[in-house]
């Protein structure tokens, strides 16, 4: 917003994707927050999201579910829910709407119906730009986190930092060491995430089992996470070990609870899916495995710590478990008395 500006007192944000999506979000909600310590800022997304305020308590003061809308391809448009959803958004009389939803093209033009005083965001060169003033153009080869932190300070809300943040509730926390505790989990623990929204993403399962043996082997007690709908395919992964693994998948649905767990995990190995975005977050380190070149896809900033392995001829376990060791190395825990000998890396 241009500095003579008074600031805003309801702000929305309109982002309505995936975890991923949100997650390299949250500087820039940092920094609007920073900016305008005293607004009301809704976040208006797809259901999943309705409990992203509560990790996000410094951040967003509420939700609105977005019913969906033609041309966006994140969820099936519920057009007869449309007319209250856009009453419902108009009633808040918002001062600033800030459209975080990609390129314009669609989103744009829908944004203008939600009634805001000003709307703020990017479009595509061409394209119609609601305001010279408060619309950049949309640029490409950025990174996904710095497109909407140059957004921010264009708007006159400066960052603190590019790193991505994920707040997780104390009782949420608690579920996490009840879970562990039930399954009897023993530390210190990896985290294999093998399932992705896309099936292309996801690496073979021969593959997971391979590495699992092999962390296995090393001390570490393997455990799987993913949806309920992931779990079958956890347990085909572990029913291709050679060493006994743990399959939390189904049972980590919940975010926090995810959360809760990967916080305490000495390595997560993913695919190129939100759950690493959330590893991230959290300052858990990681391997993500893209099935395809990486620009694909959003790899991390921070390669020190999470490592990205990328290879279009397929990507072998014994590269990943090479990074792996490497991240698990890097900060020594003491390894299981009950470690036997090593695995090999192919069954």
């Amino acid at each position: 917003m241009p500095k003579s500006s008074s600031s805003p007192d309801r702000i929305g944000v309109f982002r309505a994707l995936q975890l991923g999506d949100l997650l390299c979000a949250s500087p820039a909600l940092r920094a609007l927050r920073r900016a305008n310590p005293h607004a009301r800022i809704l976040l208006i997304g797809l259901p999943w999201a309705r409990s992203l305020p509560s990790y996000y308590p410094g951040e967003l003061d509420g939700f609105i579910e977005f019913p969906g809308y033609p041309g966006l391809k994140e969820r099936e448009p519920d057009l007869r829910a449309l007319p209250a959803f856009l009453s419902r958004v108009q009633e808040e009389r918002f001062e600033l709407m800030i459209q975080l939803h990609g390129n314009g093209v669609i989103t744009n033009p829908l944004v203008s119906l939600f009634g805001a005083k000003r709307t703020a965001g990017y479009y595509q060169p061409g394209q119609h730009c609601p305001c010279f003033e408060t619309f950049l153009p949309y640029p490409d080869e950025t990174s996904e986190v710095w497109r909407h932190l140059r957004l921010m300070e264009h708007l006159g809300f400066p960052p603190d930092s590019d790193r991505l943040s994920f707040t997780i509730p104390e009782e949420e926390r608690r579920l996490g060491d009840r879970l562990l505790e039930e399954a009897r989990v023993r530390e210190p623990y990896v985290c294999l995430h093998p399932g992705t929204r896309a099936a292309w993403r996801c690496w073979p399962p021969e593959a997971y089992a391979a590495l699992g043996d092999a962390l296995s082997a090393d001390g570490y007690t393997v455990l799987f996470t993913g949806s309920p709908a992931e779990r079958p395919l956890a347990s085909d992964i572990i029913g291709r070990m050679r060493r006994p693994a743990t399959n939390l998948a189904g049972k980590t649905a919940r975010l926090g609870l995810l959360a809760a767990i990967l916080a305490g995990a000495r390595l997560l190995v993913c695919g190129d899916t939100g759950v690493s975005h959330l590893a991230c977050a959290l300052g858990t380190a990681s391997v993500v495995i893209f099935m395809r070149s990486e620009r694909e896809g959003w790899p991390p900033s921070d390669r020190k710590n999470h490592r990205v392995v990328s290879d279009i001829r397929g990507v072998p376990p014994e590269r990943v478990f090479t990074e792996a060791r490497e991240l698990l190395e890097a900060a020594p825990y003491p390894p299981s008395e009950t470690a036997d000998a090593r695995v090999a890396l192919s069954h």
